[in-house]
């Protein structure tokens, strides 16, 4: 009873740690740029415009975007028992690119309607990947069919972007590949009234599956002894993944790394694997995580893309995950 309640104390501490750096990380985010700016300070109108235009929801996307991100890789390494599997296993983010790759480079429609059509063209994309994801997840039984078929809807989306590359004109392809490295200075508050709504569906799915989620740790014939239904609980984490990081990547562009990496360091700071408290805490660490990143891009004259900082942190991560499973 004392070791349980030492355990309960260390959590809180630790959350309340995290809670802190998040705010002093939002705080240096919003600060942070070409030009550094103290929101508590006298602005001039131009600099009043840029915090509340362009800092502020740039850093609340962060966080959005890191917490959804390293949730949804967590359930998805839950559900197939694979440490390295992440949000993108099932071919979201290669459906949101074939979309965007649809449209910015068929020359059916202009460079400038595709700009402010992009995050619809991706939505599209990822949907139209997700619901063949469930069309099969019906009919498959087994988890590792269901994420070799995933990786196969993945791979069919990356051949089709491929070939449109190979005939696109410069420009479109230009405007293609600014997507994919990923930004998030882009959503402003009008994308974000969309944003958010995808992302907080995608949280309920996955607050359904909190409890069925401990049990899939111990295998799917265990879960089943415990009279957890394991079909709608895949269901539920299928349909959290596609709204969680299908809506970071149509409005965000595809960001590397974070949702593989995350639910590992979360896991190894609580020493647990209870989805009550590491689903909370990748949240958390995920958001923290992107907002250094974003700090980090903004430190350089000509900010790096998102997605190339995110990579740096994630893939010694994954690295070492490899080296210590041999």
């Amino acid at each position: 009873m004392h070791r349980f309640s030492k355990t309960m104390k260390r959590n809180a501490t630790i959350f309340i740690g995290l809670s802190a750096l998040l705010a002093v990380l939002f705080c240096l985010d919003v600060c942070s740029g070409s030009l550094w700016l103290w929101p508590f300070g006298e602005l001039n109108p131009m600099e009043q415009n840029i915090l509340h235009a362009i800092r502020f929801p740039k850093a609340i996307t962060a966080i959005l975007a890191g917490a959804a991100l390293s949730v949804s890789g967590l359930i998805m390494q839950t559900l197939f028992r694979n440490p390295l599997a992440g949000p993108y296993t099932l071919g979201v983010s290669s459906g949101a690119s074939l979309g965007v790759a649809l449209l910015t480079m068929l020359g059916a429609f202009s460079i400038q309607l595709s700009a402010v059509s992009i995050p619809f063209a991706a939505c599209a994309g990822a949907i139209a990947v997700l619901l063949l994801v469930l069309a099969v997840s019906r009919r498959v039984t087994n988890n590792v069919s269901l994420l070799i078929v995933g990786l196969m809807f993945g791979s069919i989306a990356g051949a089709l972007v491929s070939l449109l590359q190979n005939f696109a004109n410069p420009d479109a392809l230009k405007l293609f590949i600014v997507w994919t490295l990923g930004s998030l200075s882009s959503v402003g508050w009008g994308d974000m009234q969309m944003l958010l709504p995808i992302l907080l569906v995608g949280t309920l799915f996955v607050l359904l599956t909190v409890k069925p989620l401990n049990g899939l740790l111990l295998g799917e014939d265990y879960a089943r002894g415990l009279g957890i239904n394991v079909s709608r609980t895949r269901l539920y984490i299928v349909l959290a993944t596609g709204l969680l990081a299908g809506g970071v990547t149509a409005f965000c562009g595809p960001i590397a790394f974070i949702g593989v990496a995350v639910p590992h360091i979360a896991r190894g700071i609580f020493n647990t694997s209870n989805h009550r408290i590491t689903l909370p805490a990748s949240a958390l660490i995920g958001a923290c995580l992107l907002l250094i990143c974003d700090v980090l891009c903004s430190l350089f004259i000509y900010p790096l893309p998102i997605s190339t900082v995110s990579a740096l942190f994630g893939a010694p991560v994954i690295i070492w995950i490899i080296l210590k499973n041999k």
